[in-house]
């Protein structure tokens, strides 16, 4: 019995659960920082990762699985910035 994770049954469905709770952070800055960037640039990063990640759901579950980390990587530098 093999019981290493198989990333490539397994990366898009952790990658879309991922994308979910990005979501969050994502609509919860919208909603405590109200400015443009928070409003409207941020919500539409996320849609863009969100479609990407749900063309990639088949082909490539090993992308899918990095794009959460690439929006939270986004979300944190602008709250920093």
């Amino acid at each position: 019995m093999d019981l290493k994770p198989n990333f490539e049954k397994s990366g898009s469905w952790i990658g879309m659960s991922g994308m979910a709770m990005s979501f969050f952070l994502y609509a919860y800055s919208a909603i405590a920082l109200p400015d443009i960037v928070t409003v409207l640039v941020l919500p539409l990063v996320w849609l863009i990762l969100f479609v990407l990640s749900a063309r990639w759901f088949m082909t490539r579950p090993l992308h899918v699985l990095a794009l959460p980390v690439v929006a939270i990587g986004v979300w944190f530098a602008v709250m920093l910035s």
